[in-house]
């Protein structure tokens, strides 16, 4: 006799229907946030104005983004935790790489700099 397996239910559980649509309802608000950014670029405003509007609304994103399609929400809070001392490591490192070699480094050196002393320069 062969064992017959049951058959999967029609429907699937309340809950995870319920959690298929909130991920939904996330993707077209962060689709109204990406199109909100395209916008915010042309906009005849102030120029910190408007890299202040895209930090904000680049950081609604990046939250919704970990801490739903991640599914930080539902972890423990140690990995949370785990995940922001990483992201705080990264941006002090990406910090740090900018100051080092920005535009301030990326300046020609005067010519005075450029040439020997002049003791160098006497070889008897």
């Amino acid at each position: 006799m062969s064992a017959i397996a049951p058959a999967a239910p029609a429907h699937a559980h309340p809950l995870e229907q319920s959690k298929f649509w909130i991920f939904v309802q996330i993707a077209m608000l962060l689709a109204v946030i990406t199109g909100l950014e395209l916008v915010t670029v042309y906009l005849p405003f102030m120029k910190w104005l408007l890299v202040s509007a895209l930090v904000i609304l680049s950081t609604v994103k990046f939250m919704f983004v970990i801490f739903y399609f991640m599914h930080l929400r539902w972890d423990k809070a140690f990995c949370t935790i785990l995940f922001f001392i990483g992201l705080i490591l990264a941006g002090g490192t990406m910090w740090a790489l900018l100051k080092l070699f920005g535009a301030e480094a990326s300046k020609p050196l005067p010519v005075t700099a450029l040439e020997p002393p002049a003791a160098v320069m006497r070889v008897a």
